[in-house]
């Protein structure tokens, strides 16, 4: 389980963004198989997905863009800055005064 504080939708897919040099990379690596979990208010989120990492510098700029304090730390083509797509994914939305809603992308 880790925390992540960078989510961007670009061209269509949700991405999510880290430095390959951190543990968490490598595990993406190794098993690329993930599950998201967040509430707002009464309602929770979960999504479990494949991640697939996406190598162009066009989309790790475009979170640098979204990020702008990642800028100090990060740059598109410093070799670290590692972007991953959200690839087959299944959304469940759930809460106590509904049925769940599931949606996939």
């Amino acid at each position: 389980m880790r925390p992540f504080g960078t989510i961007l939708v670009f061209e269509g897919k949700l991405y999510i963004q880290t430095g390959k040099i951190k543990p968490v990379s490598k595990q993406i690596v190794a098993n690329p198989k993930v599950e998201v979990c967040a509430m707002n208010g009464g309602d929770w989120i979960r999504i479990a997905a494949t991640l697939v990492e996406d190598d162009r510098n066009e989309a790790r700029q475009a979170m640098l863009d979204a990020y702008p304090s990642l800028q100090s730390m990060y740059k598109a083509d410093d070799g670290n800055t590692v972007v991953y797509y959200f690839k087959d994914a299944e959304a469940t939305i759930s809460g106590f005064t509904h049925a769940p809603e599931v949606i996939k992308f």
